[in-house]
């Protein structure tokens, strides 16, 4: 028997460019037909950025508005998560496009180092990105750089802020930020499930380590991410030639792990999702 997985797939993020990779996904019509490929490869959960036509991120609620309604309309049931991340916005701004209704969206817990910035999400902010998804029905996705944003996590759910189930993503191997390191992980996944024992996580590695965290992921009963925000290679020599190659990547490995990809209904199921799309 095998137990089934949620691949998450990052299409686009705000940083990989065409000169990266020509397959990143760039305009709204690119991010559908990429996400199509990826649903039908495995992947279940769709975590969203949107670019200019420039290729410079944004927060534009229209642009994510257009890519949602076509994910609705090509991928049936998958799920839909937006990014509240700071590089395509600052402050509230960062927020502006939530009342049209995903079904997740990510939330940072606390402030980290990036390779050349802070990435900063003060106590306010956080605050009101989590009573903002609280309002409009969306599960938050709690984005842990570091040890701390667990514990902020855990807290906010105690005090109904963020409703139960928490969902954690594990995000290592970013430079400045936590590296990508096994016995962080395991303590990671531990420290989860003693303070918030119906949590469930999802491991993210960046870069060269994309492969490994998912590895590792899939050996503790986690949750998968793959895609062009994290990474553009499938190997050191080789550029993906698409979102669901990576998604492929991660679902062929699978079986090593008595693991399989998560169906829509299951993935929604697991996280505690409405069972349909659209429903705000």
């Amino acid at each position: 028997m095998t137990t089934p997985c949620i691949i998450t797939c990052a299409i686009t993020g705000s940083l990989p460019r065409k000169s990266d990779n020509p397959a990143v996904p760039i305009t709204p019509a690119e991010q559908v037909e990429s996400a199509q490929e990826a649903f039908e490869a495995g992947a279940t959960l769709m975590h969203l950025h949107v670019r200019n036509d420039d290729g410079t991120p944004t927060s534009s609620p229209e642009r994510f508005g257009i890519v949602l309604e076509g994910l609705r309309k090509h991928c049936p049931g998958v799920i839909v998560q937006f990014s509240t991340g700071g590089r395509s916005g600052a402050g509230h701004e960062r927020g502006d496009h939530l009342h049209l209704g995903p079904d997740m969206a990510s939330l940072a817990t606390g402030s980290v180092n990036f390779p050349t910035r802070v990435y900063d999400n003060s106590p306010e902010l956080i605050d009101w990105l989590a009573a903002r998804m609280q309002a409009h029905g969306i599960k938050p996705e709690v984005e842990a750089f570091d040890l701390s944003m667990i514990f902020q996590a855990a807290a906010m759910e105690a005090d109904g802020r963020i409703p139960a189930p928490l969902h954690v993503q594990f995000v290592m191997g970013i430079k400045n930020a936590m590296p990508a390191d096994r016995r962080v992980f395991d303590f990671y996944v531990e420290t989860l499930r003693r303070l918030s024992p119906q949590a469930t996580f999802t491991g993210a590695g960046i870069g060269r380590m994309a492969l490994e965290v998912a590895r590792w992921s899939m050996a503790s009963a986690g949750h998968v991410r793959t895609g062009m925000e994290d990474n553009v290679r499938l190997d050191r020599d080789t550029l993906a030639p698409s979102n669901a190659a990576l998604v492929r990547q991660l679902a062929d490995l699978m079986p090593e792990y008595g693991r399989r990809p998560a169906t829509a209904v299951e993935a929604r199921a697991l996280l505690g999702l409405s069972p349909s799309a659209g429903r705000a």
